[in-house]
């Protein structure tokens, strides 16, 4: 943590910036911005409040309106090139946060990216055992991306991802997976090794809190009902079959819709641009050979 000073953090509560915030306070002054979309229910409120009192820390809560939502979404969408609707929950949340980080002051900044990754901390890797689950995480690990750091550049400011730095990562990476998914009260736990290290040093409700993405608890989890009452039915299967006729894109929901004729505007219809790649049968766009996933629009498996 001493390699990765900054002056602020994006504070969920959650178990993985818990950590870096009570680590980091001992070595600098932090401000914290926890982010929530105040048309929904937010848990990470509750747990963030836990965290900053605990460790007396400037504490920043904002609840963005239907209108910081639209201003941020091309920024997200250009920066991410993706009209994914779970990619787009996720990273519009992480770039307001940047933008009100950096009106109250903050130059760099520190996330909790990259430790669901290195430790197991997703719940459809509960079902691997051992041999299949180190290899499950070696794949991810070839594929993880993080979207607070190009979206901090946007805003001339620099995310830190303390979980990443080489000599945690090369650890974390040669740890035995035994040491990462473990059962607790009959259900399986991930991140085992990290919630028992803190087990001491944190609220038991935070160290023992479920994973929760990012949409979920910043409450953007709700969009797709949001865009379900903002486009009416007949506005989204004309518009849907006109783009899947003349796009040749597939659009799934009203959300999907919304984001991708952003994304229209932005980069124009999307196709794949070394003919020697695999492409995305919903949307055109390259994958990689062995994927069954696109980054481009979200179509899973392809």
């Amino acid at each position: 943590m001493k390699s990765n000073k900054a002056d602020g953090i994006l504070l969920s509560g959650g178990l993985d910036t818990s950590i870096i915030a009570t680590v980091a306070s001992e070595f600098m002054s932090l401000k914290a911005i926890t982010i929530a979309f105040q048309h929904a229910p937010a848990p990470d409120i509750e747990y963030a409040i836990i965290m900053a009192k605990r460790l007396n820390l400037e504490h920043y809560i904002h609840y963005f309106s239907e209108n910081e939502l639209y201003d941020a979404l091309p920024n997200v969408i250009k920066v991410m090139k993706s009209f994914d609707p779970m990619e787009i929950r996720n990273s519009v949340v992480i770039d307001i946060g940047l933008r009100i980080s950096k009106e109250r002051g903050i130059k760099t900044i520190l996330t909790g990216d990259g430790a669901d990754e290195l430790f197991a901390g997703y719940s459809y890797l509960f079902a691997f055992e051992d041999e299949e689950l180190a290899n499950e995480l070696k794949k991810l690990w070839t594929v993880m991306q993080f979207s607070s750091i190009p979206l901090a550049k946007t805003y001339k400011m620099q995310a830190k991802l303390p979980f990443l730095s080489p000599p945690f990562k090369e650890f974390a990476m040669n740890l035995n997976p035994l040491y990462k998914i473990q059962t607790r009260n009959a259900q399986k736990v991930g991140k085992w090794i990290l919630r028992k290290t803190y087990e001491t040093k944190l609220p038991k409700e935070v160290v023992w809190r479920k994973k929760t993405p990012i949409e979920t608890g910043s409450g953007t989890t709700t969009l797709p009902n949001f865009f379900n009452h903002r486009i009416s039915d007949k506005e989204f299967n004309e518009k849907k079959n006109l783009i899947k006729n003349e796009d040749r894109v597939t659009i799934r929901n009203k959300e999907h819709l919304f984001y991708y004729e952003i994304f229209k505007q932005i980069f124009g219809i999307p196709h794949g641009i070394d003919s020697n790649n695999k492409n995305c049968p919903h949307c055109n766009s390259n994958v990689l050979e062995k994927s069954k996933f696109c980054r481009t629009c979200g179509a899973y498996p392809i």
